[in-house]
Parts: C-alpha cells; sequence; structure tokens
C-alpha cells in the first residue's frame, strides 16, 4: 500500500499541517510528521479540503455519448477536486429503473476517476405521469438515495405527494426542478428589463417560487424531505428561509453560476449564457450569495450541462440550455464567496463537500480530514489567478460562459481513497 505525505497544507483554510495518507485511509494529521517511505508533496501555502460532493451532474451516458460520457465527466470532476458527483436521471434511455442505474453506478466504478451516484426519476420516462421504480432503484447495487425529473418540473401535486410519501420509508430525498411549465411555455430568459427590451420571452420568477412554496408545504404535511435544484431567486431565497424556520425538512442547492453572472449578458445573445433555470438580476445574485452565506441555501452543485458544439452554437432560440461547470466551480466560489469574505474555506467545505454528501448520504464523502477516515482530498492552489481555457477541459464539452474570464483558485492535487487522480493539476 502506497504512503503519501501532503506537507505543510492549510487544512480548511487553518494553520498549516502535514497529512499522511497510508492507503486509502488518513492515518496522521499533525506538524513535523515523517516522510519515511511517503511520496511527498510540497502543499505550503495551499488549501487542502475534503473531496468535493455535487449533487448535480449531468453526465449523458447513456444515450448522448456526444456531449458527455461517465469516463469524460468523471475526469472532468477530478480535474475540478471532485471525489463524488450524483449523476442526474435525464439520459436516453431514462434512468427510471435499477437496470439503467446500476449500469451508471458501474461505469462510474470501472473509471475511478470519482464514485459515482445515480439520481434515480421520479416518474416513468419524466414524464410526469406515474412513479417510477423508486424501491428497485434504491435496493439495487447502486442504493439509490436521490430522485429527480430534473430538466423537467415534478408539476402534478399529486404524484409529488406521492412520491416524498414513498421515499420516506427509506429516508430518500426528492430534488425538484421547481418550473410551473405553463407559467415558462415559450420563455427564452428571465422575465425583466432586459427580456422586455431584447424582445425575447420572459421566464417569471414566480414560476419557480410557486413550485418551491407547492412542495415544502407537501414536505411538510408528508414529513418527509425535500431538496430544490438550482434555486435562483431572491423569492426563492425568502420561501426556503421561512420553510426552514418552521421545521420543514427542505434542503436547497445554487449554482455557481447563478452566484455570479447576471441577465445582462443575455444581451450579447451568445447562446453560452443560456441556460435552466436562466441568469436573473444582480439584486437576485446577491441575495443566493447572502443565503448561501447564512445557510439558507445548504450547497452548491455545479449543474454541469454538457452539450456539444452544434447544439450551442447556433441562433439564441434553437440552443440548447445549459452550461458545463465541475471544472470551475470551486474558482467561481472563491471568486464570489471566499475573497468577498462571505464564506471561509471552512465554510466552502460545508457548501461543497459535507452539506452535499449528508442530502445524498454519500458514504466515505463529505468526512472529516482527521486520522481514520477515508483519503477523499482536494488540494487548491488559492493564490492562482489566470483564465479560464476550456481547450484544456477534460469535459468532452466546451460550453463555459468563463472563457477568457480571470478566476481565482487552481486545484492541483485530488485523491479518491488514497489514489491520486489529479497530480500537478494533471489527470494520472
Amino acid at each position: 500500500m502506497s504512503k503519501t505525505l501532503i506537507r505543510g497544507a492549510k487544512v480548511l483554510g487553518g494553520e498549516p499541517q502535514d497529512v499522511l495518507i497510508d492507503g486509502e485511509t488518513i492515518t496522521q494529521v499533525g506538524t513535523g510528521l515523517s516522510a519515511e517511505g511517503a511520496e511527498v508533496v510540497e502543499a505550503g501555502g495551499k488549501v487542502l479540503l475534503p473531496g468535493l460532493v455535487d449533487l448535480h451532474t449531468h453526465l449523458r451516458e447513456p444515450g448522448r455519448e456526444d456531449s458527455e460520457t461517465v469516463l469524460t465527466g468523471t475526469r472532468a470532476a477530478a480535474s475540478g477536486g471532485y471525489t463524488n458527483v450524483f449523476a442526474m436521471a435525464n439520459t436516453f434511455p431514462v434512468a427510471d429503473t435499477a437496470g439503467v442505474v446500476e449500469q451508471v453506478w458501474r461505469l462510474g466504478k470501472e473509471h475511478g476517476y470519482c464514485d459515482v451516484q445515480p439520481i434515480g426519476a421520479v416518474t416513468v420516462g419524466l414524464e410526469g405521469r406515474k412513479l417510477a421504480e423508486l424501491g428497485a432503484m434504491h435496493e439495487s447495487a447502486a442504493g439509490v438515495t436521490v430522485f429527480s425529473d430534473d430538466g423537467k418540473c415534478v408539476h402534478d401535486a399529486v404524484i409529488m405527494r406521492r412520491a416524498l410519501e414513498y421515499v420516506k420509508a427509506f429516508d430518500g430525498v426528492v430534488a425538484q426542478h421547481a418550473q410551473e411549465p405553463r407559467l415558462t411555455e415559450g420563455a427564452q430568459m428571465n422575465e425583466g428589463v432586459v427580456s422586455a427590451e431584447l424582445g425575447l420571452g420572459g421566464w417569471p420568477a414566480v414560476a419557480e417560487e410557486s413550485v418551491i412554496a407547492r412542495d415544502v408545504l407537501l414536505a411538510d404535511h408528508v414529513g418527509s424531505r425535500v431538496h430544490i435544484c438550482h434555486l435562483s431567486t431572491a423569492g426563492s431565497v425568502e420561501i426556503v428561509r421561512w420553510a426552514k424556520s418552521r421545521g420543514i425538512r427542505v434542503t436547497a442547492e445554487v449554482t455557481p453560476h447563478h452566484l455570479l453572472l447576471t441577465d445582462e449578458l443575455v444581451r450579447s445573445y451568445n447562446p453560452v449564457y443560456k441556460v435552466n433555470p436562466p441568469l436573473r438580476t444582480e439584486r437576485d445574485v446577491l441575495a443566493l450569495r447572502e443565503a448561501l452565506a447564512d445557510g439558507t441555501i445548504d450547497i452548491v452543485a455545479t449543474d454541469h450541462a454538457p452539450h456539444p458544439h452544434e447544439d450551442k452554437d447556433c441562433e439564441w432560440a434553437a440552443a440548447a440550455m445549459g452550461m458545463v461547470g465541475l471544472e470551475t466551480a470551486l474558482s467561481v466560489v472563491q471568486e464570489t464567496m471566499v475573497d468577498t469574505g462571505l464564506l471561509d474555506w471552512a465554510g466552502v467545505a460545508e457548501r461543497m463537500s459535507f452539506a452535499p454528501a449528508r442530502i445524498g448520504r454519500a458514504e466515505g464523502h463529505g468526512r472529516p480530514v482527521s486520522a481514520g477516515e477515508p483519503a477523499n482530498l482536494t488540494l487548491v492552489d488559492t493564490a492562482y489567478r489566470g483564465p479560464v481555457d476550456p481547450a484544456g477541459f477534460a469535459s468532452r464539452s466546451r460550453n463555459t460562459p468563463y472563457e477568457g474570464r480571470e478566476l481565482p483558485g487552481r486545484v492541483t492535487h485530488t485523491w479518491l481513497r488514497g489514489k491520486a487522480t489529479l497530480v500537478d493539476g494533471k489527470l494520472t
């Protein structure tokens, strides 16, 4: 079994310490640890975090391997510091049976760049009419705990109630894509001043907020867990804050792009900025940052949504919605939350590792950096700043909104159960 000594790292941004990995486990954390028999990683000035966990990733396999595969997606994850990702169910075929979720889970095991936990569909074919095989997916080898029709909303209140009741039996969670479909017919961007000036169909905040309000009340009624995907408006923040004050079992996520980008960028008509939910206003962005800082929003999730060149390099109305995010997420969080003083690195670890692992029941992930714990770790050069170059991405797709933009921070090393998957910024 190999040994690695990470020397002088600032664990969760604190005082420099040495961390000794032996095989798959952290065996010692302290100062002046012996390097005998160990490979030494000089980490002076860098921040050591638990391996990141993404509760919202689109790996596209099976069915859309032209966009991404489990291999390329998990390589992108390792490049971004992730050791565990939850793969959304909107594949072809849809991950609505034990067979499909087991296929995705096994592909993750095969490739070994990070653990892959499939998310099961709530309804058959994401059609919103009939519950999928929730129990069978949970009891499968993949052990599914999170269910979502992401990409579509579970708009039928009766179906949503039944799903919440079903998953309560094994403490699962329904992750809702909050989008009232009738209110967003023909919508192209956030409804507001910019959409009016550009003449693009508006996507009103209330289309998100009304579904969240309904679902937290349903979760309260049932006594089950509901998770809100990619929360994007100031009004949604207030609803979640109210629900938590009532003791309702709701958690919520925000994407990196909703922490940084606004609908003003749509004036360029560049489809790289077309995303679901849409980029919102500066007021929404500031509200989301504050809510992430105070814990109203529990986690950062990438909503990594890869698309091939031809699906994005076209006119705005025809372009697919979505952005890649695994390889830039930590940098955007540093830019918007750490460098602004809203979070420290321990807070980042909570929102990008500990909390998502708790919500998704990701065994062995989101654990403290201490002796006896699995060696799932990421090392970050927080002093780095440079332009984003998608040509160097490990993802199969390049639809990033940050091309050429300078962002801080660079993941230099990632370890999955003690095995280095990224060394000096290069995949192993």
